[in-house]
């Protein structure tokens, strides 16, 4: 294996709404942190009224999973290595690229504003060499540009197997992608579904995205004997 290419898909990251953007609840966090309201992101334990209203609204506003994972991974020995590469695909068909190197601010909040201005600017910092980048793109665009040997997508619904057994599977290929989702409820799209090589569950419950991104990291680096 080359390197791991991890994509957290259809992630429940994205600017508030135009539509709700005058909501008060909206207002009251942007003032509070000196924000404009139309380059927040939207976060459904400060706009939870707002949202309710919203299509998919139990889908979206969870900016603290996408966080909490990336801190996993980003921090994990199989990065270190530099066998890993992280992809964000959101709900809303954004990709943010992150380099292996970024170290992600330990401040939620920090991490807010760190990503408010990428969807402002399109990268981070705003000069010189970017450790975020921002691009409109399907699931679908980013996998045909990465060209994958296979691409798995964790899902509840997929074959079972033992994790254990799912970490030799991956360092078999020479360039795999593994896709889990970055949302708090449901199944993924359909299309995005059909994109996989194969549909593999590792735990017959559901699982955080955090912990299953764990799973994943440790166990390719199990594998590959770094850890």
């Amino acid at each position: 294996m080359k390197r791991l290419s991890l994509i957290i898909a259809e992630s429940a990251l994205e600017i508030v709404p135009k539509e709700i953007a005058d909501h008060p609840s909206v207002k009251r966090w942007a003032e509070k942190r000196g924000k404009d309201p139309n380059k927040v992101l939207l976060d459904i334990s400060y706009h939870y009224a707002a949202m309710r209203g919203l299509r998919d609204w139990d889908r979206r506003g969870r900016p603290d999973i996408v966080y909490v994972t990336l801190l996993n991974v980003l921090g994990s020995p199989l990065n270190r290595e530099g066998l890993l590469q992280v992809y964000v695909h959101t709900l809303n068909d954004f990709v943010i690229a992150l380099d292996p190197e970024i170290k992600l601010p330990r401040n939620y909040l920090r991490f807010l504003g760190l990503v408010e201005q990428l969807f402002d600017v399109g990268k981070v910092p705003p000069t010189g060499k970017w450790l975020m980048k921002l691009e409109k793109m399907s699931l679908k665009k980013l996998l045909e540009d990465l060209k994958p040997s296979k691409t798995i997508i964790l899902t509840e619904e997929g074959r079972k197997i033992k994790v254990e057994k799912f970490g030799d599977m991956i360092i078999k290929e020479d360039s795999p992608s593994v896709v889990i989702g970055g949302f708090q409820k449901g199944e993924f799209k359909e299309e995005d579904l059909m994109l996989a090589d194969a549909k593999i569950s590792l735990y017959k419950k559901a699982l955080d995205a955090w912990v299953v991104a764990g799973m994943v990291v440790h166990e390719v680096g199990r594998a590959l004997k770094i850890v």
